[in-house]
């Protein structure tokens, strides 16, 4: 089973945590989005995608221009993460994790790896599905000693679908 991190990352913190989740995971192949096209996305079994959130809550722009509907998903498992600022962005925070788990599920994605809002402070997300976030949400911005410590435990929880 093949599997693959795509990341969409503008100022390089999520594209750092996409490299140190592959490497906690020993995936090797890691790809921008703005590098991989949907032919070579379908051709794995498994992905872990992620996305920072930009402007008022929207998706990383490398992914706000791919074509999802080329994206060929149905029976694969996906696992999504993001980053955001809960503080300056309280009302947005990690809405591009969001966005970007909605295209992945429409596609026919099985999503794994939710992760409890406890421990975050903001006032809402559209990355917050029953209590919990549909992935792993970071905050570089505000609580940056919690993103090594939280990614190496969302690795505990996602590894078996991984390995």
């Amino acid at each position: 089973m093949s599997s693959a991190i795509i990341y969409g990352s503008t100022t390089g913190n999520l594209e750092s945590s996409a490299k140190y989740l592959a490497k906690c995971l020993g995936i090797d192949d890691v790809f921008s989005i703005a590098e991989i096209d949907a032919e070579k996305i379908n051709s794995y079994d498994k992905l872990i995608c992620g996305s920072s959130t930009w402007g008022n809550g929207d998706l990383q722009d490398d992914w706000e221009g791919f074509d999802f509907s080329k994206l060929k998903l149905e029976g694969k498992i996906v696992a999504v993460f993001g980053i955001g600022d809960s503080e300056g962005y309280a009302d947005t925070f990690c809405n591009g994790m969001g966005i970007l788990a909605q295209q992945l599920k429409a596609q026919g994605a099985t999503l794994v790896g939710k992760v409890s809002t406890e421990g975050y402070s903001f006032e809402k997300s559209e990355a917050v599905s029953d209590g919990y976030f549909v992935g792993l949400a970071l905050d570089d911005d505000n609580q940056e000693e919690l993103t090594i410590p939280r990614i190496n435990s969302w690795v505990k929880e996602i590894k078996p679908h991984f390995s």
